[in-house]
């Protein structure tokens, strides 16, 4: 089993940056891509171990895409954690409600991010 590989989908460069980077330094492989449509085109090629898709992005929300990867065999059993920023409350619940694992909230600190998808890959037994 190698590092485990994360798609990574936010429209906003130096947040997405960011997100890479913090992953990359806690030995994850990272995948980025900057709309919900390249996140469900990637995902079905590379079959990530955990996507995590921001909310609001062009093309595709984060939600329509999470809504594509649940209905499509090859990606419905991964992971998705939706970033969002503060305020969001309402569209958070809809995330939730269409299967996604949890959320983060931006903007967050970066030892935190890699906790959380420690921990979340811990728990899909892919660490």
């Amino acid at each position: 089993m190698g590092d485990p590989i994360i798609l990574v989908a936010e429209d906003e460069r130096d947040i997405r940056e960011l997100i890479v980077f913090t992953l990359q330094l806690s030995g994850f492989n990272v995948v980025e891509v900057s709309n919900g449509q390249e996140a469900v085109q990637k995902a079905k090629e590379i079959k990530p171990d955990l996507i995590l898709l921001d909310v609001r992005m062009p093309k595709m929300t984060g939600y329509e895409a999470c809504e594509a990867l649940k209905a499509e065999e090859k990606t419905e059993n991964i992971p998705i954690v939706f970033l969002s920023a503060k305020g969001q409350e309402a569209e958070v619940n809809a995330g939730l409600e269409l299967g996604a694992e949890e959320y983060f909230l931006k903007p967050f600190a970066p030892d935190d991010l890699s906790k959380r998808v420690n921990k979340i890959l811990t728990k899909y037994g892919k660490l």
